[in-house]
């Protein structure tokens, strides 16, 4: 199995045709508009910008399912991406990502890339820790998405290279891109 075998719709409703990603490094990205996370949209578009002609490509999926912060439909989130952002990466339709109703393709990336927990040495992870034991301790228990913005490296040949957390900012993933991408 790979990312290749899951069907998904682009934002526009049109089937993502996954062959034109092929041998491409890929960054798969669950998004909000309305998070405190989406400031992580400027940092996903550059490494777009900055590392697309050497064949690397970021996939956003909008998701609604954390404290409801993507509520718009899909122009009212296109038009925020590119308005706010400047993203010109795809984005699917809105899917969900965890629980029973979670996408195939994040059932999958999640099986492959569990969560492995926050890192306590940082501010941010331990903050996320703290918030989501205090406010949403369900979401701590298996191995789904705990949040937007997590992101699955994704290697040429369409398999999970490695799972970040939404406290890791897109700068930080660099060195594990360009690795994949000198392969």
């Amino acid at each position: 199995m790979s990312v290749y075998d899951y069907p998904i719709n682009t934002i526009d409703g049109t089937s993502l045709d996954w062959s034109r990603f092929k041998n491409q490094v890929l960054l798969i990205v669950n998004t909000a508009s309305k998070c405190g996370y989406s400031r992580q949209f400027a940092g996903l578009q550059q490494l777009y910008v900055d590392y697309r002609e050497q064949g690397f490509t970021v996939l956003g999926f909008p998701c609604n399912q954390f404290n409801s912060k993507e509520p718009g439909d899909h122009n009212e989130i296109n038009a925020y991406c590119e308005q706010n952002f400047g993203v010109t990466f795809p984005l699917s339709e809105k899917i969900e990502v965890r629980g029973s109703s979670a996408h195939p393709l994040f059932q999958y990336l999640t099986e492959t890339a569990p969560f492995q927990g926050f890192d306590l040495g940082t501010q941010g992870g331990e903050w996320m820790n703290h918030f989501l034991q205090e406010k949403y301790p369900d979401i701590l228990e298996g191995c789904g998405i705990k949040w937007n913005f997590t992101k699955f490296l994704i290697d040429r040949s369409g398999q999970v290279f490695r799972r970040y957390e939404p406290t890791i900012e897109p700068a930080e993933i660099e060195a594990d891109l360009q690795r994949l991408l000198a392969q």
